[in-house]
């Protein structure tokens, strides 16, 4: 009689538990990414040296283009692009900001401009390449530098070589 009891009660608890429901129960949740734009720079060359030949004293002017040139990689996520732009804000510039011409032969992004003909450099920003679109991954704009009126620079060692120095600014802003 114990045992049928026993059966019994598992019977009971065994079907109390099989026929107990849970309420099953879900919920969402949102992430939310809240991108910037950002842009970066990298200046992969820091300095040139332009060093004249006899040929660039006939011409009176030296220049470093295309691979001799100063080398700036940049990128952007901004949708509507980005600018790179150079200056000399130094105080007092060596070589004369009316001599120091800067260019760059790098084409345009999708939908920008780039100043591809020799522009005397100042003190104020100046676009020197656009993109209108996000530029990833690096892009590298490469400057043209030209120095004129080479003679007027002289040489206050005499017979060594005297060094001219400015520094070029370069920033990139998003669009």
């Amino acid at each position: 009689m114990k045992r049928g009891l026993l059966v019994l009660s598992l019977i009971l608890v065994g079907g109390a538990v099989a026929t107990t429901s849970f309420a099953a129960t879900s919920g969402t949740a949102n992430v939310t990414l809240a991108a910037n734009a950002n842009a970066f720079i990298d200046v992969l060359d820091p300095s040139v040296t332009l060093t004249p030949t006899a040929t660039d004293y006939v011409n009176d002017y030296v220049e470093a283009a295309g691979a001799s040139g100063l080398r700036v990689r940049v990128k952007s996520n901004s949708s509507t692009g980005m600018s790179l732009l150079v200056r000399c804000a130094d105080a007092s510039p060596q070589i004369a900001l009316a001599d120091l011409f800067v260019r760059t032969q790098t084409a345009a992004g999708s939908g920008g401009t780039t100043m591809s003909t020799y522009t005397a450099i100042t003190a104020s920003n100046q676009t020197l390449w656009t993109t209108g679109v996000a530029q990833g991954p690096f892009q590298i704009v490469t400057t043209d530098v030209k120095v004129q009126n080479i003679n007027s620079y002289t040489d206050a060692s005499g017979g060594g070589a005297t060094n001219y120095t400015n520094t070029l600014t370069y920033s990139v802003i998003t669009l």
